[in-house]
């Protein structure tokens, strides 16, 4: 069959969904740094149902690769047209796929920065968005403070470098609107981190302030960062999938995506430059986003790290299989129920107790097959921001902190390499040889792990954490995961 294509559109089956508009008429308003799988099953997927339904042909996206790894995407991308097909996996096994055209053009920063520069310095551009995973703002977790010294950084900071970091390139395309006279643009963030906007603002208005006082102090007060909370799970693509697709749908596509069929995306309305029409495809437009992103971090997230832990300890392989085992199923419900919902402010509109038991079901949706390992990766920038938060509120009001401190331990006990069957367990983190050279400290000093105040900070000098850390890290030593979960899941406070 031939490859997926603007030419090869019109030969696919009534069975997938094409774009039934004119992409050569489309323009990009929008560039996207971090174009990978969650980009293209979320935020271009909103474009793209707003230019089906006639609207949007100024917000087109021009899809940025900014690191090396990015080059096969940069491939594929020139290859299919920038066309990939959006697989939504639904629990009975019903496959829905959409091809989706809303990106329209794609850079790749490594081979020519100036490029990305000039795009996004275009009057034409009004909107950079974000994808560089929840580490890529080159803050500690801790303080909260940008690292000066960080060798990229550094680099792009020399006098006459061409940029090749995501502070770099919009820094630059920022100064380059300013001397053209031009509005800046809105930089939304869209990674799964608190207050998101607000902590892209400090970045790069600190990286512009390393660059020039004046610049820095410009973008601080003059650059709209709006918050935003996104959600689609969205696991890595597999041979399996390619070849799914191309069977059922009859679709050739090198790199399509493959998600749930859940999707949310609550947006601060805060763009000085316009923005296309994003609620009448289902994007809710909030003043204020806190509390939708303190209930999705707090409880998707978080509750994905509660369940990958322990959950590939015990040798376990996937989310679905974690969350319907009965045993870590409980063991989540009594996360969700007794340590992050008391920490959790209202939500307009929404019901927790149906978000967490819709919750319980995505995780539960056999058909996408997410990997324990893809949530555990990166766990050093990804728990800081989703469960630690949890903790700390739960220390500082007497609530319950059992199940986040077992999990904590059961990241340290998986950080020495095996599972409880001596199978051995990779560790994918960018702090991966500190944290396993704490890891082998543990059995003569537990609470080794957390010596790292960047990503732990003061943790281990609370003194009931510590002893509730110490006993689940000891449980797990003696005994493993299931018997420590079983543990608490039969200590579990029953709700009346």
């Amino acid at each position: 069959m031939p490859r997926l294509s603007a030419s090869t559109l019109a030969t696919l089956g009534p069975s997938v969904w094409t774009p039934r508009y004119d992409r050569t008429a489309v323009r990009p308003g929008i560039v996207h740094l971090g174009v990978g799988g969650f980009h293209r099953s979320h935020q271009a997927l909103y474009v793209d149902r707003l230019l089906e339904s006639g609207r949007g042909t100024d917000w087109g996206i021009c899809g940025v690769g900014v690191l090396p790894g990015d080059r096969r995407m940069a491939q594929v991308m020139a290859a299919q047209d920038c066309l990939y097909t959006v697989v939504a996996k639904h629990p009975d096994g019903f496959l829905d796929a959409r091809v989706v055209g809303s990106i329209v053009e794609y850079l790749f920063a490594p081979d020519d920065p100036g490029a990305v520069v000039e795009r996004m310095a275009a009057e034409t551009t009004r909107i950079v968005s974000l994808t560089v995973t929840e580490g890529g703002y080159n803050t500690s977790a801790a303080t909260g403070e940008f690292d000066v010294d960080a060798p990229d950084v550094v680099a792009d900071l020399r006098a006459g470098a061409a940029p090749r970091t995501t502070f770099g390139l919009v820094t630059e395309a920022l100064a380059r609107r300013r001397a053209r006279g031009l509005p800046p643009f809105a930089v939304v963030s869209c990674d799964n981190v608190p207050h998101n906007g607000d902590l892209a603002r400090r970045s790069f208005a600190a990286f512009a302030g390393l660059r020039d006082r004046e610049l820095g102090e410009w973008v601080r007060a003059e650059v709209a960062f709006p918050n935003s909370m996104v959600d689609r799970i969205t696991p890595v693509t597999t041979d399996a999938d390619r070849a799914e697709l191309a069977r059922r749908f009859g679709v050739d596509d090198a790199w399509p995506v493959v998600c749930e069929p859940w999707t949310q995306w609550v947006l601060e309305d805060a763009f000085p430059a316009g923005r296309p029409p994003l609620e009448d495809v289902g994007v809710q437009l909030v003043a204020d986003v806190a509390p939708y992103e303190q209930m999705k971090l707090r409880l998707l997230n978080a509750g994905h790290q509660v369940l990958a832990h322990l959950g590939r300890l015990a040798g376990l392989e996937y989310v679905h299989e974690a969350c319907q085992d009965p045993l870590f199923r409980e063991f989540l419900r009594g996360y969700l129920d007794e340590e992050a919902t008391p920490t959790l402010a209202p939500v307009p509109g929404i019901d927790l107790r149906r978000y967490k038991a819709d919750l319980i079901g995505r995780f539960a949706n056999p058909q996408v097959r997410d990997t324990l390992d893809r949530i555990r990766e990166n766990a050093s920038d990804r728990v800081p921001q989703f469960l630690l938060p949890v903790l700390r509120d739960n220390l500082a009001r007497g609530g319950e902190i059992r199940r986040s401190a077992a999990v904590l331990a059961g990241w340290a006990r998986a950080a020495e390499g095996a599972d409880d069957a001596g199978l051995p367990l990779a560790l994918v983190d960018p702090r991966a040889e500190q944290l396993g050279l704490r890891a082998d400290r543990q059995a003569a000093d537990p609470l080794a792990f957390l010596d790292d105040p960047d990503v732990f900070g003061d943790l281990a000098a609370d003194e009931r954490f510590a002893a509730s850390y110490r006993e689940a890290l000891t449980a797990l030593r003696a005994r493993g995961a299931r018997a420590t979960v079983a543990g608490l899941v039969g200590g579990r406070r029953r709700r009346p």
